[in-house]
């Protein structure tokens, strides 16, 4: 028989294999084991297996007349691993209809004929061959009970139909091929319709009574209906949502449409992005902050509004867009204003004020005025915050005063990171959005008193904002982003230097500010500090007169310190109680004279200290971080059991060992002196620095103690009212010593009119403004034999 007339043969009789399968199916045929799932006469299965392990077995099959082979269930893994032991007992025999290679996989299309029981493998390996028996089918009339599980079965096919299409299409397959009355074929489809676990449908295939068989597809299949009801009701309620979703946005957009054509109000998002893309169009930003802009608003318009991360990122572009991005106010380049605002605000000063106008001329003269760090330095209430004030005033510039006394965390320099919960740029960044220019003043306000911590150290921090070398491109933590802080002019004010960091001072420009003699703050209370305190009590000038001698008398014995701060709080003390007196019905002008002081303020605070004389009692000057101060050291001989050299007053190491050169020096060299050869073989002495409570310390008190023990050595108290500064050495050389120009006002203020310094401070000295020198007599000292000619002329013995 020809090839062609054998396929013809073939499908002429494909309809009555079914019926007739004994005589036309083979005993032997070569075995496919399937791993996902077994198969059930009367599907149609597309197969796709691996084309290199499989080529063999389908090119064997494709060989026979028949084109049979059979259909498994294995317990391996994957199909290829398959062992002998790993196949099941009964599968379903197949003709192979059409075999394709696709991407190195073999796409086999099978028809499922009948069930076979494996008598036994022909091969061990593959390709798998088996000797098999075909089990054969229910014939005859059914009975009841297979009609009413027949009927339960497709009522429950119905069930299932709704719920998923797919069973539709398979149901419509079925009925073209088979009947509803043929209840073999119905059990094996309903069964194949379900999603069982393999070893649930292989139970089916092999179950061979017909009535067993479909009480077994019933519970699969009432177990495919709830978990297909289940299925349904998920899918309902996430497209019910999407429902909901999709109309809130077709609503939520024709709003917008609705609003836009009525030129109303938008939602929160939209009126945000909105307002952020306002802000955009005026700034100049740079390359990367608009990039990072263009990122960050995309993210903001797909985030829910509700959500932590919209919040965050919507804070973020706020911070960014408040920025004074390339804005900057025009400075008024002007001398003459300058002059008349330092002037209209402040009375002397006249050094600094001459600097601070040199500083803007070399601006004035390069068309702008940045680059350069100006620190303030100076005892407290001599006017440092309002000079910073008074030049951003000149400027015509935006003013932040910021303090940095006591900021431990280098975080509120340059920001923390946008990670931590509450995260905010740095202080820096915070000025700026608040002046709205990018060349404001900005104070930093006790840069002398910064600390560090655990948390980092702020001065560190500090030197990338005050360097005009990298400020250009200042980086916080919190912006991410370079922003540009060398148009800024920062003016730092402090108390000391000492306190202050080398690489932080090294990028100042340091400017003194020693503090006001008497008649400097005369003129401030006259001019200033009166009016003021008037004006803030509500009270008219014509209502309290406070005279000249009044004033003088305020500032002798009750502010003699170095700024006018605590002259103010003694003004103020008047005038509060003045305003307590005329809601009382005074008679009005109340005046305050030198004669009722007192009763105003109470007893003085400090007294005249020339009654601190006598013998070993001398009078040096000091400096402090308050400004310069008069200091008396008093030396007496306690007895003469032993010699021996006492020191009290809370002195530091550097001025212990200056008392010892002191004492060292003068024993050493009595014998110059009309002193008793004795004396210090046996005088214990106890040099006293009152007052006790006050720590003290430095070198400069070394001529000042020297003194002290000769003009007790000798008996005799110096010639005149002098102070003194100087640090000596054990060879009697007189070395220079700082703070020279407070010293110097210090002794104007305690009413001393006569000096020894240092010859070596001499130009220090001539530097000092020509009024404060004024009526006072300097000696210029090279070595302490110059000290003891000025303050004990003729005593000296000669040899």
């Amino acid at each position: 028989m020809s090839k062609k007339k054998k396929n013809n043969e073939n499908e002429n009789t494909e309809n009555t294999l079914l019926a007739r399968a004994d005589e036309f199916l083979p005993t032997s045929i070569h075995l496919l084991p399937i791993a996902a799932r077994p198969f059930f006469p009367g599907q149609a299965v597309p197969l796709l297996v691996d084309e290199e392990f499989w080529n063999d077995t389908i090119a064997a099959v494709a060989e026979t007349p028949h084109k049979m082979i059979g259909l498994v269930l294995s317990d391996a893994d994957m199909s290829e691993e398959s062992k002998p032991d790993d196949l099941r007992s009964i599968g379903t025999v197949g003709r192979i209809h059409r075999a394709e290679s696709v991407d190195g996989s073999l796409q086999v299309l099978v028809e499922c004929i009948k069930r076979f029981n494996i008598v036994r493998l022909l091969t061990s390996e593959a390709p798998f061959m088996a000797e098999v028996e075909y089990i054969k089918e229910h014939k005859g009339q059914a009975n009841e009970d297979v009609k009413s599980y027949a009927l339960a079965i497709i009522n429950t096919i119905k069930e299932l139909l709704p719920l998923n299409p797919l069973y539709a299409e398979e149901l419509r397959m079925f009925l073209d091929r088979f009947g509803p009355d043929d209840p073999e074929h119905l059990a094996d489809f309903a069964a194949s319709l379900t999603a069982s676990e393999p070893r649930e449908l292989q139970e089916i295939l092999e179950t061979r009574s017909l009535l067993p068989r479909m009480k077994k597809v019933m519970n699969l299949l009432h177990k495919e209906l709830q978990l297909a009801k289940t299925q349904h009701r998920i899918r309902e309620s996430v497209e019910k949502r999407m429902d909901k979703n999709q109309r809130e946005f077709f609503l939520r957009e024709q709003l917008k449409s609705i609003q836009s054509e009525l030129g109303i109000e938008k939602d929160d998002r939209t009126a945000e992005l909105d307002t952020f893309r306002e802000r955009i169009e005026s700034l100049q930003l740079t390359e990367q902050a608009s990039k990072r802009l263009d990122e960050e608003m995309n993210k903001l318009s797909i985030l829910e509004v509700g959500s932590p991360e919209y919040a965050l990122t919507r804070n973020y572009i706020d911070w960014i867009t408040l920025l004074p991005w390339g804005k900057e106010s025009a400075d008024h380049l002007d001398l003459d204003l300058a002059r008349k605002t330092l002037d209209k605000d402040h009375y002397g000063l006249d050094e600094v004020k001459e600097r601070i106008i040199e500083f803007l001329a070399v601006g004035i003269m390069k068309g702008e005025i940045n680059g350069s760090i100006i620190l303030l330095i100076g005892p407290p209430g001599v006017g440092k915050t309002s000079i910073g004030k008074s030049i951003a005033e000149a400027l015509g510039r935006s003013f932040y005063r910021l303090s940095v006394g006591g900021i431990r965390d280098e975080a509120e320099i340059k920001g923390h990171r946008r990670t931590y919960i509450g995260a905010m740029p740095g202080k820096f960044i915070q000025a700026m959005k608040e002046v709205e220019t990018s060349n404001p003043v900005i104070m930093l306000d006790e840069i002398d008193k910064i600390g560090a911590s655990y948390q980092g150290d702020p001065a560190s921090a500090l030197l990338e904002v005050l360097d005009p070398e990298q400020n250009s491109d200042f980086l916080d933590h919190y912006l991410d982003l370079r922003f540009d802080l060398s148009k800024a002019l920062f003016i730092c004010t402090a108390n000391q230097l000492d306190t202050i960091p080398g690489p932080l001072l090294d990028r100042m420009e340091t400017i003194p500010l020693s503090g006001y003699i008497a008649e400097e703050k005369l003129q401030i209370a006259r001019k200033y500090l009166v009016p003021r305190q008037l004006k803030r009590a509500g009270i008219k000038r014509n209502q309290l007169k406070i005279g000249t001698p009044a004033l003088r008398a305020i500032i002798n014995g009750y502010a003699r310190d170095a700024g006018v701060r605590r002259l103010e709080k003694q003004i103020g003390k008047i005038v509060r109680k003045a305003a307590v007196k005329i809601l009382g019905k005074a008679k009005t002008p109340i005046t305050v004279n030198r004669e009722n002081i007192e009763t105003w303020l109470g007893s003085k605070f400090f007294t005249d200290e020339r009654k601190l004389q006598g013998i070993g009692i001398l009078t040096g000057l000091a400096w402090t971080s308050m400004g310069g101060a008069t200091l008396s050291i008093e030396a007496v001989h306690t007895h003469s059991f032993n010699r021996g050299l006492k020191l009290t007053g809370q002195l530091g190491d550097v001025m212990q060992e200056s008392a010892e050169i002191a004492y060292g020096y003068i024993v050493s060299h009595a014998h110059e002196y009309p002193i008793e050869e004795d004396f210090f073989s046996n005088a214990f002495i106890h040099l006293h620095v009152p007052a006790g409570a006050t720590p003290k310390d430095g070198p400069s008190a070394g001529i000042t103690m020297a003194t002290a023990l000769l003009s007790l050595a000798l008996g005799k108290k110096p010639a005149r009212n002098i102070a003194m500064t100087g640090e000596l050495t054990l060879t009697g050389q007189v070395f220079p010593v700082g703070g020279i120009r407070e010293k110097v006002i210090a002794a104007r203020r305690s009413g001393i009119r006569e000096l020894i310094l240092p010859i070596d401070n001499q130009g220090d000295y001539e530097e000092i403004p020509e009024h404060i020198r004024k009526g006072i007599k300097v000696h210029f000292a090279e070595n302490y034999t110059d000290v003891a000619a000025i303050l004990f002329p003729m005593r000296k013995k000669h040899h």
